[in-house]
């Protein structure tokens, strides 16, 4: 199996309501789609968002990063050889991690579908069923509060509540959200860099102090505020979890090394790909640390493959965060991963099983 073409689409997908963090308001999921096709007929696809305020990412970028750079680098190889066609893959330019996670995701679909299996279990296998969370954006607290009830009433056990806008406010919307699902739900905070390092440690600790019991806090300060990071990890009771701290294994390393959080949260738009999301999770479960598998605002094509590399390495994914197709106001996917509230379940099917992509606008070379 030899690919021979790389083609692109514009997915856009309507959110059921807007998604609201302290960096920005996204009202649809508008990606790039990427098939990359062979001699043998079979397609693989691969997704991309355009999330500049965190991969510095956008449409155009991605699109002529795949054309210009990956794209010669790749068509022409043999699907087999894909650690080659993966390092080609991350080598071809600096940076740009989210077209090279579209092209990657391809890749391993294609990795799949050769050997006739799913793609977790060319990852090394696991049980095919996971449970995500699902985010509550930043909004009025009444508001919060009633998506919280109503999340947990479809059955979701862990709340991923967005914060970092107002300290005050902040403090009061989880008190608020936790007296109204307590015993019902875990919450994990996500302040999307929104406080400064004392900012974090005097709400975490108001909360620990009011008889909030949080999972988790993710990246309470500024990405590239490791010493930030570090002091609130030292000072609270409460796990942090970085995210936009970390994107590839190097930065794992010495995060923890420093022990500067407790959690990694890995995203392939963060990483390329799941050649560096592997080897995360591998650095990780040597270190003995806990990460999380997220994604940005993606649909159900990319967040297969996370979900297909949380089951093969769910030593060390302890925590699901996929909830992207459950925001969408329709999938626009036919087969591949099964998405049901919070519960997520693997076919059989070869590769990420993607049959049909409803909806796609082709994007001319």
């Amino acid at each position: 199996m030899k690919i021979t073409d790389i083609r692109f689409g514009m997915l856009r997908v309507p959110l059921k309501t807007p998604f609201k963090t302290a960096l920005r308001t996204v009202e649809a999921v508008e990606d790039i789609v990427v098939s990359v096709h062979t001699d043998t007929g079979h397609v693989g696809y691969g997704e991309a968002p355009a999330t500049a305020v965190i991969t510095g990412d956008t449409h155009g970028s991605i699109i002529e990063a795949i054309r210009k750079f990956i794209a010669p680098r790749v068509i022409g190889q043999e699907v087999a050889n894909l650690n080659h066609i993966t390092a080609q893959i991350q080598s071809a330019l600096e940076k740009n991690t989210s077209a090279k996670a579209a092209v990657e995701i391809a890749v391993y679909d294609l990795f799949g579908q050769l050997y006739g299996v799913p793609l977790y279990k060319m990852l090394g296998g696991g049980d095919p069923v996971i449970t995500t969370d699902i985010t509550i954006s930043v909004d009025y607290i009444d508001k919060m509060v009633a998506d919280s009830i109503s999340a947990v009433d479809r059955g979701f056990e862990s709340l991923k509540i967005k914060v970092g806008k107002d300290i005050g406010v902040d403090i009061e919307r989880v008190k608020a959200i936790y007296a109204a699902v307590e015993g019902r739900a875990l919450l994990r905070l996500d302040a999307n860099q929104g406080w400064s390092a004392k900012q974090a440690v005097y709400a975490i600790s108001m909360l620990e102090d009011a008889g909030v019991r949080l999972e988790l806090v993710e990246q309470p300060v500024k990405a590239k505020d490791l010493d930030g990071m570090k002091y609130v990890t030292e000072r609270v009771h409460t796990p942090i979890m970085a995210d936009e701290s970390v994107f590839g294994p190097t930065e794992v390393i010495d995060l923890i090394r420093m022990r500067a959080a407790d959690i990694i949260n890995i995203k392939l738009m963060k990483t390329g790909g799941l050649s560096n999301a592997i080897r995360i999770a591998d650095i990780a479960e040597l270190y003995g640390v806990e990460c999380m598998i997220g994604c940005m605002l993606e649909s159900s094509i990319s967040v297969a493959a996370a979900v297909h590399l949380a089951v093969a390495k769910s030593s060390a994914i302890t925590k699901v965060d996929l909830d992207g197709p459950s925001l969408c106001a329709f999938n626009p996917v036919d087969g591949g991963v099964n998405f049901n509230e919070s519960e997520i379940s693997v076919t059989d099917a070869p590769g990420l099983g993607i049959r049909e992509i409803r909806g796609l606008i082709p994007i001319e070379a």
